[in-house]
């Protein structure tokens, strides 16, 4: 045991002695030394062959120079004393990239293993938290998410528990709720019972109220509660059944602009949205129910047994003479797209914080506020849990684009655990517990910034990278440790300019762009219907948990990634466009 404790310490010395090694200030230390010395012996050789000289005839150098060898061979010894440095040098430095070479060599391995253990998290289904990963002997990932334990979370969390009239919303976050559940303590329990009772807020809100719309929270839970009721069979529950807009010309933007005024209607008219056909989700990568479903990306809009109730509804003639049941064809165009916002919570509308930025000027009032806080309601609800394959996703997006970086953290930080660590290793109850719910590693802090350009040019003014730039700009003159950008761009002009900018850090999904102009439905066509879904889905899902965001409120995707943003915690970074939305 001795011996192995240290060989430990050894080891972590010799870690310890490499890393100093490696530092930069360190190699100037050593360079400068020996360059020093080299100096020394040169000045010292000059400083004897002139002590044999006399100055003036009257001071002389005999007596010092009696005490030093003869210049001559004082000479070469310091020349072949500088030589052997500057090889030591040479030597350090060769060394030196030897070992960052190695060191990179390290960061590659690790990368490919968690590549390797992703790969089977995705296809086969285990996780790179469990058993593959121990049995592989790898590092935590700390950028990657264990989907199949939060897909288990969201859904204990976005329903109700045997005949409880609550679902288990508590201040507790992750699965913490599950430790103070084991010990049974009576007391907690009717305590918790209590909390939710009187209005314990949905867990997909984050932040408080003034780092949100108004009334964000409870918002939340209503719609919720006003989509989940407890009988979906009651005779006077009523029913909107509504298909997704599957035009060509419809983006995702504008599909989810759609769904949120056909909320607005259910809710005004106190009927249960149940999405039927999404065409986006209409691949093979959606399974089983999953296929062209909401469900395949995010949490259905309503529960199950609503679901069955209202297509069971569907067949039936009294149904739809009674009003029991309806269909977006009920409705028109202007009451889906520009119909009345309710009104159930007043105006929380009027006394949204100022905090978007047009032209260096905060827009404080404007003609649309109440669509947009509404908007910015149903889309939070409708994207309030991903499923395990959009989680899937966002891990296979980050490890592309931050993969590299956690590696070369992890390996800097932790050492590589051995065999038997591996076989010991269990997990802690605060690590079980209550880090259960950190969010995945990102290089914060990180702005993200969406590039429209191409044929949305019919809609709105279309500016160049530049200008976008020129706020990034403008943010880092605030936070001047601002170096990473999360870039969204439909266009390869866009992503071949960052070259153009060297101190700025961009991270950003691998799949083919625009080159040229063309329709983003010919574009959009070109990719594919999975890839031309899962993409734009990552980067908006990015977008809203960055630190920072620029775009343009003319795009109706900037101006959902906003809302989204303004919905979970993010009102107070601010939004900078760098243009004028057709509504204000």
């Amino acid at each position: 045991m001795e011996t192995l404790n240290q060989k430990s310490i050894e080891r972590a010395v010799s870690q310890r002695a490499i890393q100093m090694s490696s530092s930069f200030p360190c190699q100037i230390c050593v360079v400068g030394f020996l360059s020093g010395i080299c100096l020394t012996s040169l000045f010292l050789a000059a400083l004897t062959s002139f002590g044999s000289l006399e100055i003036g005839g009257k001071i002389s150098f005999s007596a010092f120079s009696s005490q030093v060898p003869s210049s001559n061979y004082s000479s070469k010894l310091s020349n072949g004393e500088c030589i052997f440095k500057q090889k030591e040098t040479q030597r350090l430095i060769h060394s030196q990239e030897s070992w960052n070479h190695a060191s990179e060599n390290k960061t590659s391995q690790l990368y490919s293993l968690w590549s390797d253990l992703l790969s089977e998290t995705t296809e086969k289904g285990r996780q790179l938290f469990g058993k593959s990963r121990e049995k592989h002997n790898v590092p935590l990932a700390p950028h990657l998410e264990n989907c199949k334990m939060s897909m288990e979370i969201n859904s204990h969390l976005d329903s109700r528990i045997q005949n409880e009239n609550f679902p288990p919303w508590t201040n507790w976050k992750g699965v913490l709720g599950n430790f103070l559940s084991s010990t049974f303590d009576e007391q907690l329990t009717s305590h918790r019972r209590q909390m939710i009772s009187e209005g314990t807020y949905p867990p997909w809100v984050i932040g408080s109220d003034e780092e949100n719309y108004p009334l964000t929270r409870k918002v939340q839970r209503d719609i919720w509660f006003h989509q989940h009721p407890l009988n979906c069979s009651d005779p006077n529950t009523k029913f909107l059944v509504a298909d997704w807009e599957r035009l060509p010309g419809f983006g995702i933007g504008a599909q989810l602009a759609g769904m949120c005024g056909l909320l607005a209607i259910a809710m005004n008219e106190k009927r249960i949205l149940v999405t039927n056909y999404y065409n986006r989700a209409d691949h093979d990568s959606c399974k089983g129910t999953s296929r062209s479903s909401w469900s395949c990306y995010f949490f259905p809009e309503t529960s199950q047994e609503c679901k069955e109730r209202a297509f069971e509804l569907m067949k039936n003639k009294e149904s739809w003479e009674d009003g029991i049941v309806r269909v977006k064809e009920n409705y028109t165009s202007k009451e889906i797209w520009a119909g009345r916002v309710p009104r159930l919570w007043g105006n929380p509308w009027s006394f949204m914080q100022p905090t978007t930025e047009i032209n260096g000027t905060l827009i404080g009032q404007h003609r649309k506020m109440d669509r947009r806080w509404w908007r910015a309601q149903a889309v939070r609800y409708l994207m309030r849990f991903r499923s395990e394959y959009t989680c899937n996703l966002l891990n296979i997006a980050r490890h592309e684009a931050f993969g590299q970086e956690a590696a070369r953290l992890v390996l800097s930080t932790t050492p590589v655990p051995s065999n038997e660590d591996a076989d010991e290793r269990t997990l802690s109850d605060i690590e079980k517990f209550v880090w259960s719910n950190h969010k995945p590693w990102i290089p914060r802090p990180l702005l993200s910034m969406h590039v429209r350009m191409g044929d949305k040019a019919c809609e709105m003014k279309v500016v160049g990278f530049e200008d976008y730039m020129q706020l990034a700009e403008r943010i880092r003159k605030h936070f001047p440790h601002l170096n990473n950008i999360w870039l969204s761009t439909e266009m390869q002009e866009v992503i071949d300019k960052t070259k153009m900018y060297p101190n700025w850090n961009f991270y950003y999904t691998k799949v083919k762009r625009q080159v040229g102009n063309m329709t983003m439905a010919t574009y959009e066509a070109s990719l594919g219907r999975e890839t031309s879904t899962n993409y734009p889905l990552v980067n908006f899902l990015m977008a809203s948990d960055a630190d920072f965001f620029i775009g343009a409120l003319g795009s109706t995707w900037c101006f959902l990634i906003d809302g989204m943003r303004n919905t979970g915690g993010k009102v107070m970074s601010g939004y900078l466009s760098v243009n004028k939305d057709r509504f204000w």
